[in-house]
């Protein structure tokens, strides 16, 4: 397979298009960044909270109930979605209730559902 590749790719100058999406690619730091906000995307506790929260403004109390975790769990949980700006909380009283930060992240998971749904 690799000898077919050389030999189809054997006279072909890839200077061009390397030199173009050089041209076009982000920073490093940039990149880490994408890459450290689709890691946060990878734990599954992570994708029912968000996705409860696609549906719905809740509070810990809701989502702990909601998807059979622990308080300390689901605080940890929106602990890390906080610090990666998917969610965002309000106070009432004494109660915080938790939200999808903005239409950035409802984008995110419509279009992940969708693909997965293919």
């Amino acid at each position: 397979m690799a000898e077919e590749r050389d030999i189809l790719e054997e006279g072909h100058d890839h200077g061009a298009a390397v030199e173009r999406v050089r041209d076009q690619l982000p920073e490093d730091d940039i990149l880490y960044d994408l890459a450290d906000l689709f890691r946060i995307f990878a734990d599954s506790s992570r994708i029912k909270i968000l996705y409860a929260l696609y549906e719905s403004e809740l509070c810990v109390g809701a989502i702990t109930q909601l998807l059979g975790m622990t308080q300390s769990a689901v605080s940890h949980q929106l602990r890390a979605l906080k610090q990666a700006k998917l969610v965002k909380y309000r106070r009432e009283g004494k109660t915080v209730f938790y939200s999808l930060a903005d239409d950035h992240v409802v984008t995110i998971l419509a279009q992940g559902m969708e693909h997965v749904g293919e």
